[in-house]
């Protein structure tokens, strides 16, 4: 079974990128703008049936930020075990521990390695190493 991903990037470059990378690692996935626009994607795959495996978000973005859309996918108990990645160029230890604090459940920084990026959803959505 393909592992559901929920991506959120507020750059349109990035979002394709996370597309054709997951979509070549036979993930299947979903994105989204914001963390606002994230929330209603995460919604509408639960409407589906089809919840996400695993969520990679950004966390400067307009509207609502990634702490943000953590902060509101750690809010309802139904997605509290759902794996989330931040993927973002920032790297400093506070934002890492503030991520952490919220509920992330691991950090990648941009740019990316696909490779490494697909070996990380593996881990977190419980699939062991790619």
């Amino acid at each position: 079974m393909s592992l559901r991903i929920l991506a959120v990037d507020d750059s349109r470059t990035i979002r394709d990128m996370l597309k054709l990378a997951l979509g070549q690692a036979g993930f299947t996935p979903q994105v989204a703008e914001d963390g606002l626009h994230g929330l209603e994607v995460l919604e509408d795959m639960v409407d589906e049936g089809a919840p996400p495996d695993a969520i990679i978000t950004d966390i400067n973005m307009p509207r609502m930020d990634g702490f943000g859309f953590i902060d509101a996918v750690r809010a309802k108990d139904e997605h509290r075990a759902v794996p989330i990645l931040v993927l973002s160029t920032e790297s400093a230890a506070e934002l890492k521990a503030r991520a952490r604090t919220s509920g992330a459940t691991g950090w990648i920084v941009k740019p990316f390695d696909p490779v490494k990026l697909v070996k990380a959803i593996n881990m977190v959505a419980g699939k062991g190493a790619a």
